[in-house]
């Protein structure tokens, strides 16, 4: 066993005491920081989406506005689904979508979600049969897609395509 011990005299603790906060402050900003620069690095719309937390319908139609969609407003279905603990190879194609718009459905693994399904009204060349899903759990956005119900249609994240790429990421 190795022990250290020192005696600080009156003026001293008072610095002693003040060099442990500057290490702390440190290091808590060391950490921000380097969180900051992980979720900015992970997905170029992370930082508008992760930890949104939505508590209402209000609260989500907005999250759902962000993106340009409009919406009707209350939703159509409301599910509990279960995210599977292990992921075939549909599902990881799906988390692919989910991690480009800086979600992993990973960590969500074996979990009960609540599935909000809307209808779209205003998707760009195709009026009719689209649909915008959130997955949440414990009142906060951890993924979603916008779909097509068409027998040729799509699935991307929340993001609206772009004019020139009908789909836009479908997969």
């Amino acid at each position: 066993m190795f022990m250290v011990t020192f005696r600080l005299r009156g003026k001293y603790i008072a610095a002693f005491l003040g060099g442990i906060v500057l290490v702390a402050v440190g290091i808590f900003g060391a950490m921000a920081i380097w969180g900051n620069g992980a979720v900015a690095a992970g997905a170029s719309t992370a930082g508008r989406q992760n930890r949104v937390t939505v508590r209402t319908n209000e609260e989500r139609l907005d999250f759902i506005r962000s993106f340009g969609w409009e919406v009707e407003e209350e939703p159509i279905e409301v599910m509990e689904v279960i995210i599977p603990k292990e992921f075939d190879a549909v599902y990881q194609e799906y988390n692919s979508i989910q991690r480009r718009q800086g979600y992993d459905l990973e960590r969500h693994a074996g979990r009960r979600v609540k599935r909000y399904t809307y209808v779209v009204t205003n998707y760009p060349g195709q009026p009719e049969d689209v649909r915008i899903n959130l997955l949440i759990r414990d009142n906060r956005i951890i993924g979603g897609d916008v779909c097509s119900l068409l027998q040729d249609g799509f699935i991307h994240g929340f993001a609206m395509p772009e004019l020139n790429t009908p789909g836009g990421g479908q997969i």
